[in-house]
């Protein structure tokens, strides 16, 4: 499936006039959305209200022509995979899942239903995409931000604190890897002194995803 499909089925249906969309019985679509949280966090209601208030807005309302199914999935990994096995089993149309720790384990659940991630840090270094120009596969979906904007953040640095240290957190977090390398190699090049940061596993503030 193709990025545009993608973006077809998740969003481009809002350039269908309203009233046509009235005068079709098409069958009701269903949402998947796997969170890595419990359900009790009050962080995530504001998104999820946020969420439905958008897809009311393009005239996708639950009940009539949409199903939301919300599977939490606190930030257990074995939790997670139980999850998004259960949630891809039901073969949503579209599964929405926030993070690095979802996306994982629904790709290894299904090849086949298309999942969209709202935010990610590396899709390309994670194994979900095959690239940023063609995805591939069956996810897509936003990224943090593009690798090359590091290295202009390390040239505003360069001027602002030349006798800076960068360090390097290749080995902390996988998923960041082609954005570090990318930030070393321009380090290296601009003249920064440069620090590797690769702490054990049990003495960093969290776990890598």
């Amino acid at each position: 499936m193709t990025r545009r499909e993608f973006i077809a089925l998740l969003g481009g249906t809002a350039a269908w006039p309203l009233t046509a969309r009235g005068q079709q019985s098409e069958r009701v679509r269903l949402i998947g959305v796997l969170l890595a949280i419990a359900k009790d966090n009050p962080e995530y209601q504001p998104w999820i209200s946020a969420f439905r208030q958008a897809l009311q807005d393009l005239g996708w309302i639950e009940g009539r022509n949409i199903r939301i199914d919300i599977h939490w999935a606190t930030g257990n990994p074995a939790e997670i995979r139980k999850q998004a096995a259960e949630l891809a089993a039901l073969a949503p149309d579209v599964i929405l899942a926030p993070g690095t720790s979802t996306v994982g384990p629904l790709m290894q659940a299904t090849r086949t239903v298309p999942i969209v991630f709202p935010i990610i840090a590396d899709p390309v270094a994670g194994g979900f995409v095959d690239s940023l120009a063609r995805p591939g596969r069956n996810a897509t979906g936003f990224m943090l931000f593009e690798y090359s904007i590091s290295g202009k953040w390390l040239e505003l640095l360069k001027q602002i604190a030349p006798g800076v240290i960068v360090t390097d957190e290749q080995g902390i977090r996988p998923c960041t890897y082609k954005c570090c390398e990318n930030r070393v190699n321009l380090a290296d090049g601009a003249g920064f002194e440069h620090l590797d940061l690769q702490p054990p596993l049990n003495e960093l503030p969290f776990r890598p995803h």
